[in-house]
């Protein structure tokens, strides 16, 4: 059976339990390609509501500034300067590896995503002791591609301007998204 890997923060994992995501649906998440999961080693909004002590007990809203070329590779955008490194540098997190089943889903709108909706046994794990190093390899294998926010054009970088807008006017439930907003965005005078 195809192997399916799926990112956490979380150690010694034996079984992958089915959690609400962006989507509003309780399902595990995995790519068939190994270089897509590690854009989830680390949350940006988690880690910067830690990192500030913004007290927070709720859900955490992702951050996921990807999306897929036309040949299907991860591409991975810089919303300001040195995003990845300042959001993966030093962090460690696992990737699990599990066996494709017949009560998995491919999604339609994520190039390799598949999703479960019940609880996936856990066949091995991989520890990444530094996410932003694992994240350059596989830039430099040209197995991601990355968007630094200064090869953005001007006209790009006002698109993510009127995106992030939308996103903290949209947020009033998610204060953790605001907070993570508000901080790495200043210029824009929430």
């Amino acid at each position: 059976m195809p192997l399916l890997y799926h990112a956490s923060p979380v150690p010694g994992l034996h079984t992958l339990e089915p959690r609400v995501s962006n989507h509003g649906i309780p399902q595990v998440y995995f790519s068939r390609k190994r270089e897509n999961v590690l854009v989830y080693l680390c949350n940006a909004i988690e880690k910067y509501a830690k990192e500030t002590n913004f007290p927070y007990t709720g859900p955490w809203q992702k951050w996921g500034p990807y999306g897929f070329s036309k040949d299907g590779r991860l591409r991975l955008e810089e919303y300001y300067p040195h995003a990845t490194k300042d959001t993966y540098q030093g962090v460690s997190a696992y990737i699990y590896y599990v066996e494709e089943t017949g009560s998995m889903q491919p999604l339609s709108d994520i190039p390799d995503a598949v999703v479960s909706p019940e609880p996936v046994a856990v066949k091995s794990c991989e520890w990444i002791p530094d996410a932003y190093e694992e994240i350059q390899k596989a830039i430099h294998d040209e197995l991601i591609t990355l968007v630094s926010y200064e090869q953005g054009s001007e006209a790009w970088h006002k698109q993510i301007e009127t995106l992030l807008r939308e996103d903290y006017e949209n947020a009033a439930g998610h204060p953790e998204y605001r907070h993570f907003l508000k901080g790495k965005f200043p210029f824009l005078h929430f």
